[in-house]
């Protein structure tokens, strides 16, 4: 049986921490911050954890499994 493979568009969304958590980028950061304010778009600066729901979905992408 072959190798399964990562699902690559999860792959480029989410990454695994060192805990084993899926963290994602915030959403509405990738451009027209201008019109946000100062506060705003320093909330969205990082990343954040996903929501209890998603976890065990996209960790299972990520390693390779079938979703």
């Amino acid at each position: 049986m072959p190798k399964l493979k990562t699902h690559k568009g999860t792959k480029k969304r989410f990454r695994l921490s060192a805990n084993g958590k899926p963290m994602h980028r915030s959403a509405g950061t990738s451009h027209l911050a201008s019109r946000m304010s100062q506060k705003r778009s320093r909330h969205l600066r990082g990343t954040t954890e996903i929501g209890a729901s998603e976890v065990k979905r996209i960790t299972k992408a990520l390693s390779g499994g079938s979703y």
